[in-house]
């Protein structure tokens, strides 16, 4: 009885976020996939420096980072090799297919995410050399999608172009 008076409201709480987070990565699907369509397709290979990503490049490395953090770090899946993978890699691919994958990736990650064991929140791993429970890697996911989703908004000024107008949280 005691237990369930402690572990009910922390469980309430843990559901309470993935509700919160599913939201959340809705709205940021949304923003992204209208980021990518807005960005005509012949600025896609724009970049704002030599050493910096090219606006395809940034969309499809969100991509990849996303399927990352959900499919390996959060599921246990293998990691996609990145000088092998071709999924998330420009190549040759349109804007369309470009924006494909993203979305797909979205679904991929929102079912995983659905079906999360929230009593694994604490679990740590190695993120880059340091310990990171998978709460953590939850808002490291969302951070790294708006981290270069913003550098895609600036690609577009750069180019002349009026992002589209960022509603609520993404």
């Amino acid at each position: 009885m005691l237990f369930s008076s402690v572990a009910s409201p922390l469980f309430a709480q843990q559901d309470s976020f993935i509700k919160d987070y599913l939201e959340r990565l809705e709205s940021s699907r949304k923003y992204s996939i209208l980021v990518a369509e807005t960005m005509p397709e012949d600025k896609y290979d724009f970049r704002a420096s030599p050493e910096s990503m090219t606006f395809a490049e940034n969309l499809m490395h969100i991509g990849y980072a996303m399927d990352w953090h959900s499919q390996s770090l959060l599921g246990g899946r293998e990691s996609r090799d990145w000088k092998t993978d071709t999924i998330f890699k420009v190549a040759n691919k349109s804007k369309e297919e470009m924006t494909v994958t993203i979305n797909k990736t979205f679904d991929e990650t929102i079912k995983l995410i659905k079906q999360f064991d929230t009593t694994q929140f604490d679990d740590e791993l190695d993120y880059f050399g340091l310990n990171r429970t998978k709460r953590q890697i939850f808002l490291l996911l969302a951070d790294h999608i708006t981290h270069h989703r913003g550098q895609m908004l600036v690609y577009m000024r750069l180019n002349g172009l009026v992002p589209p107008r960022y509603v609520l949280f993404q």
